[in-house]
């Protein structure tokens, strides 16, 4: 237990990680490839698409399945908020829930009642349960998901009227 002490490496790795989010005076910032800052839906439709090509490389080496798993996860949210985001009034601020995507996107039509519960149902026991609990992730388990992020990601981009923007093309 931490009594004053916590170790100096921790504390200037904490320091400079809350001075990285800070972007303002730091000169020229180099961001990710391939993220889109036009508007809020393409940014958060670029990042799926690059959680996308992570799930891909973690996938050719084999035995990654519980990044695998996080990371469809994220997918499956950016995508079914660049929907919300290109077809409605919504704001980024609304999406700070993660289960608020899969409610959202049964409200704005996306996805019929059953599925997006059935998708907010998985997340909430099988992604916690992965993540946070004493489960061990399977290759069967991490496919299935890269199966869902994809075929989320792919329906979300054709029901968006602006094309052009998926990376995935």
């Amino acid at each position: 237990m931490s009594n004053g002490s916590d170790p100096a490496s921790v504390l200037a790795a904490l320091e400079r990680a809350q001075d990285a989010f800070e972007i303002v005076g730091r000169g020229r910032t180099a961001f990710e490839d391939g993220i889109s800052a036009d508007e809020d839906w393409k940014t958060q439709l670029t990042k799926a698409c690059r959680l996308l090509q992570v799930v891909d490389t973690l996938q050719s080496q084999d035995g990654y399945y519980t990044a695998v798993i996080e990371v469809c996860f994220g997918a499956i949210e950016r995508s079914i908020e660049a929907y919300a985001l290109a077809m409605t009034n919504d704001t980024l601020q609304d999406f700070q829930d993660h289960q608020f995507s899969y409610d959202r996107a049964h409200q704005i039509g996306l996805f019929e009642k059953k599925t997006a519960e059935e998708m907010k149902n998985l997340y909430r026991e099988n992604r916690t349960e992965s993540y946070y609990g004493g489960g061990r992730p399977t290759e069967e388990q991490a496919a299935a998901m890269t199966d869902l992020a994809s075929a989320v990601h792919q329906f979300a981009v054709s029901q968006i009227r602006e094309g052009g923007v998926c990376l995935c093309d």
